[in-house]
């Protein structure tokens, strides 16, 4: 389905965005702002235009979630969806301030422009964490009808668990985890559609 790979090349180019705008090799994420202390100039630019760029993408693959909830409830596969959609969207104008906060803190920010930064941007990502909670919950209630086009053991691979995971790996086996904290939301459906891609495969569905 043309509607998935374009989903699953929009985590992978969006991954690769982020992961060059917030890889740090000490690990800070707990902190807002010190993780961003080893981002240069250059790569910050780059993982700009990745995650800018790419992240318009996922719309679409919300549209191949919604295709294939949709024999389960057409109305709650298409809030799926929508939700999906919305959550991205919000999530494209966050990254797309990441590259700025590589600069303000690089300028040494004065707490007055980080908390107005903050503010406008940070704040974002709880839209963007209550569409995937609220995409998940359609998401694990559609699979476990069995009415769907996915078998019902597709329920556990549903956003939050897998970035639920993806914390637990952060916190117990750092060496690895690292790579994948900052990036956890793009893992999750990067696996959510490369799986669902296979399945659609297997059905031959189109779309």
């Amino acid at each position: 389905m043309i509607t998935g790979q374009i989903g699953l090349a929009a985590a992978i180019l969006v991954g690769i965005g982020e992961f060059l705008l917030h890889y740090d090799k000490l690990a800070r994420y707990t902190d807002t702002f010190a993780f961003f202390e080893g981002v240069t100039r250059e790569r910050a630019t780059i993982g700009h235009f990745f995650g800018v760029l790419g992240a318009p993408l996922y719309v679409v693959g919300a549209i191949h979630i919604y295709l294939m909830l949709r024999p389960a409830n057409e109305v709650a596969a298409r809030v799926a969806g929508l939700v999906m959609a919305y959550a991205c969207i919000v999530g494209a104008v966050w990254i797309g301030s990441r590259a700025t906060a590589v600069e303000l803190v690089a300028a040494g920010g004065v707490k007055e422009q980080l908390d107005l930064y903050e503010l406008r941007y940070e704040s974002l990502l709880q839209a963007v964490r209550a569409g995937v909670l609220g995409l998940s919950i359609i998401f694990i209630w559609l699979c476990l009808t069995g009415r769907s086009f996915y078998p019902r053991a597709m329920a556990i691979l549903n956003p939050i668990f897998l970035i639920v995971v993806a914390f637990v790996i952060f916190f117990t086996v750092p060496a690895i985890g690292k790579y994948i904290m900052p990036i956890a939301l793009n893992v999750s459906y990067f696996v959510m559609f490369l799986v669902s891609l296979r399945v659609a495969s297997k059905l031959n569905l189109e779309g």
